[in-house]
Formats: structure tokens, sequence, C-alpha cells
């Protein structure tokens, strides 16, 4: 019989992410699909610390130690709240200072977090980037204000990897056992066009196939592939026909942990699904002794694994139902 889906190999990958590994993800909105499901499973992971980032070149400039983020042309006031050009809106405050204060507390903390960590996820959104005239300077979100300001540009692949190979350098100086880990997001950028969102994705797919090639210890998975190629199916997206689906979001994962994941931690990974189902159960009777049982239980297993994940809350929620009979 036919096959009617494009399924391919993604090769195997020789450094696996362990239980004991710490990872961060940077980048678009599919940074933060893929870095909550590795939380939800316990990995020790920092989701998108800096917020939402589209662009390669705003990524790779607040990665940088040498950034500096406090040049007064940067902040920017619309409607009685200040925000900072180079960070998504979620960074926003009364007062320049406070602004300043959150953003400064968030760069100290990921810049410790990267002393530290084993894989640095990142997902590349669009190629497409807005000048900002007056400084002049590429920002990394316009925050409303009028187009006029700006000039849209588009990156090319040597813009990219030319950025990359100085923070790479930075990088590796402080953690040589970095790995990182690119990734282009399957979130179509409809507003900038359908044919200008396919040269911005061929454009950022092309620099992560140069930046694997130079880098060993810089690897590529397939996020975008697996949703235009294996997929490849509306039913796989939300009812905007833009972004991937609850369904499409767990099969890349599943992709993601099929190659990434050593063996303990899948297996891990099995046993905390189970976990979490047996957490989700609301019996007819909660005071019932059979359910009492159930829950003793449960809080066996959840007190054997703490010694390797933090279930703290897990087994706060579960005593709490055990007092209650």
């Amino acid at each position: 019989m036919a096959e009617f889906r494009t399924i391919f190999t993604i090769p195997v990958v020789q450094n696996k992410i362990t239980i004991d590994s710490q990872l961060i993800t940077l980048g678009s909105c599919f940074a933060d699909v893929v870095g909550n499901q590795l939380k939800n499973n316990k990995i020790k992971i920092e989701v998108n610390p800096l917020g939402t980032l589209f662009n390669p070149l705003s990524i790779f400039k607040i990665l940088s130690p040498d950034y500096q983020f406090a040049d007064e042309r940067l902040f920017v006031e619309h409607q009685k709240t200040w925000f900072h050009y180079d960070f998504h809106s979620q960074f926003f405050a009364q007062s320049k200072d406070v602004l300043r204060d959150n953003i400064d507390k968030h760069l100290k903390g990921l810049s410790t977090q990267l002393l530290h960590t084993d894989f640095l996820i990142i997902t590349f959104g669009t190629a497409f980037i807005y000048k900002l005239l007056e400084y002049p300077a590429y920002v990394a979100n316009c925050h409303k204000m009028p187009s006029k300001y700006f000039e849209k540009d588009l990156l090319s692949v040597k813009d990219i990897c030319k950025s990359f190979a100085i923070l790479y350098k930075q990088l590796k100086e402080t953690n040589p056992n970095l790995r990182i880990v690119l990734t282009v997001s399957p979130v179509r950028h409809t507003k900038d066009g359908i044919p200008e969102n396919q040269v911005s994705k061929s454009i950022l797919r092309a620099a992560c196939h140069y930046l694997t090639t130079d880098y060993s210890d810089v690897e590529y998975f397939p996020s975008y592939e697996i949703m235009m190629d294996d997929l490849r199916d509306y039913r796989f997206y939300k009812a905007d026909l833009i972004h991937p689906n609850e369904v499409a979001e767990q099969y890349i994962f599943e992709k993601f942990t099929d190659t990434y994941f050593d063996e303990e931690l899948k297996a891990f990974v099995a046993e905390w699904t189970q976990i979490k189902k047996r957490l989700s159960h609301r019996p007819f009777n909660e005071q019932s002794d059979a359910h009492q049982k159930f829950l003793n239980n449960l809080l066996s297993d959840l007190s054997r694994i703490s010694s390797t994940v933090d279930v703290s809350d897990e087994i706060e929620l579960v005593k709490e139902r055990i007092a209650q009979k």
C-alpha cells in the first residue's frame, strides 16, 4: 500500500540529555512550547527566560556577555508604560527604573545559568527584522510604535552565521561543555506574506545547515520539517492555521525525546507520565479505603523519585488529600 505521509529518519545524536542535564530554551513562541513540555516532565530547564524573541540577531544579542541593555535610546514609553526594544512586551513597567532593574535581574540570572547549562536550545522564528531608524539599531520588538520609526529588513545567511560565530566563541570560553541545539519554528509567519515566509524560513534553515557543518557541538533538530513534510496537513494546525495544534506539538516533542533523551531519562518520563495520570485522578468517593490506599501508594512512588527530581509540590498535594479523611 502506498504511503500517504513523508516519514523521515532523524540522525542519531551521540550526546544525550540525561536526567541530570540542565537546559535553557530561547527564541520564538515554539521555544515556549518545547520548553514547557520538558519542564512538565521534570527536566531541569529555564524556559525562554528573556521572553519571546523571533529573529536570530536579537537572540544572539542578549546572549552575549558584552550586551549593554541600558542605552537610553532603547527604552520606549507607550501609553504610560515603559518597554525595551530588545525585549518582548512581557517586560514592561510603569517606570523606566523599575523596568531597567527587572531586565538587569533576568540578564544576570541567564548569565549565571549559562555557566552550568548542558544544552542551549535556540528556536529561530523569522529572518525578518526591524531597524530603529533614529538609532540606528535592529530591534526585537516594535511595541506598537508608528511604522515610520522603523525599516523592515531581511537577514542573510551570512548575517546570521557571522553573528553566531562571535557569540559561540564567547559562550564556549565560559562553558566549554555547552552544546547548542538549533531548530526552526514550524509556526507560519503569514503576516509577512506566504511567499515571504518561505523565503524567511529558507534563510533560517540554510543558516542552521552551515552552523551545524562548521561547529561539531552545534546540532539541528528538524521541528520545521516534521511539521511541513511528515504531518503536512491542516488538521494538525490550530484554528488560525498558523500554529501547530496540541497533537502536532506532542508529536514533535516525542520525536525530540526519541532523538535526545538517553534510555534512563526515557524510562523516567514514561514512569512520570503514569504518575501524572494518577495525580489527576478524581474518584467518586475520596474518603473510601480504596482511594486512601491509592493515595498512599502514590505518595510512596513520589517519595521514591524525590531524590532524583523535585516533586515537593506533588508530595504536599497528596499529603493534603490524605489528611482530608
